[in-house]
């Protein structure tokens, strides 16, 4: 019996209200999309009407009938602006960029408004809860970035979300519950450990770059992973309150650093040791390091730059135990 009743709520739910994906097309909320109520302080108005009129009615109050006529019309005026506030405005997904577990994840929304109206106090929420507002000129498009708390790694997807106004008197309230196909994908945890150890790998040829024992290619910040023998120290005398300089050579040999779950302490959980890596990516990739990932099954050879960092952690985020 309660299974029959929830499915038959979420029937009426997925026809009702459209709680099914939207795609990451265009939305468009045309009339059947867009629901509208009284708001606590439209009922309360509403009331002082019936008040108002059942007085006038009984002292045939000719001027008493006017007044709650007419203000029964502006109420009705206002239901009409806050519907059409709403209805046939024009919604497309963007593309949210990766975060960290702990931090704000920011969901693009593209809003067009090809009326000659503005679109004013529009809010963005989940559950009830206003997290974004905004107003839309009329003829005009914008950008609205909705955050999002994200708290584990993995796939962030955007809830249900549910779009209200209550421009332009506050008696009525209006809403829609546009879903986009949206998702964020969030890397884990960093955690801050010392780099492992970096061995020297032999590069066929006259390759040039960091990381060589060749020939001098200039000076740089000294990380925890650098040798105390490449130690600049004539260089670094010369400013003792400055970082430590190590040498940097060019072709021959480069510096390679594994980062394996291997050279982790035992007592690491799988979590754990994926933020550790994550801050072992973060801390090599801002050294200028060639690295490699080893993670149970998976292997990225060792190599350097944006695209590297970005694939490491892509596999960190999605790795599973």
């Amino acid at each position: 019996m309660i299974q029959a009743l929830r499915r038959f709520a979420g029937h009426v739910g997925r026809s009702l209200f459209r709680w099914q994906s939207d795609g990451d097309g265009l939305i468009v909320l045309n009339q059947r999309r867009v629901f509208i109520l009284p708001t606590a302080t439209g009922l309360l108005f509403a009331l002082t009407l019936i008040v108002m009129l059942l007085g006038a009615i009984n002292y045939t109050l000719a001027l008493g009938h006017a007044l709650v006529f007419l203000l029964a019309g502006l109420g009705l005026t206002g239901m009409v602006h806050t519907f059409r506030n709403l209805a046939w405005l024009r919604l497309s997904p963007g593309r949210a960029e990766p975060v960290f577990a702990g931090e704000l994840a920011h969901f693009p929304l593209h809003l067009e408004n090809d009326r000659p109206r503005p679109r004013l106090a529009l809010e963005f929420g989940f559950s009830r809860q206003p997290v974004a507002r905004c107003d839309l000129p009329a003829n005009d498009r914008l950008t609205l970035s909705i955050p999002l708390a994200a708290e584990q790694r993995g796939w962030l997807m955007l809830p249900r979300l549910r779009l209200a106004t209550c421009y332009p008197l506050g008696l009525f309230v209006a809403w829609s519950y546009p879903a986009p196909a949206m998702r964020c994908l969030v890397y884990p945890r960093p955690l801050t450990l010392p780099l492992p150890p970096a061995s020297l790998a032999t590069t066929a040829g006259a390759r040039t770059g960091e990381g060589g024992q060749e020939d001098f290619a200039g000076l740089r910040a000294r990380q925890p992973a650098d040798s105390p023998r490449h130690v600049a120290w004539k260089a670094s005398a010369r400013e003792p309150d400055a970082p430590l300089l190590v040498k940097v050579f060019g072709g021959g040999a480069q510096t390679e650093l594994w980062l394996e779950e291997q050279a982790l302490p035992g007592t690491f959980d799988f979590e754990h040791r994926l933020s550790a890596l994550t801050g072992w990516v973060l801390a090599a990739d801002g050294a200028g390091l060639r690295y490699g990932l080893r993670l149970g099954e998976i292997e990225i050879l060792p190599d350097a730059g944006p695209a590297h960092r970005q694939r490491c952690l892509e596999h960190l985020a999605l790795a599973r135990s």
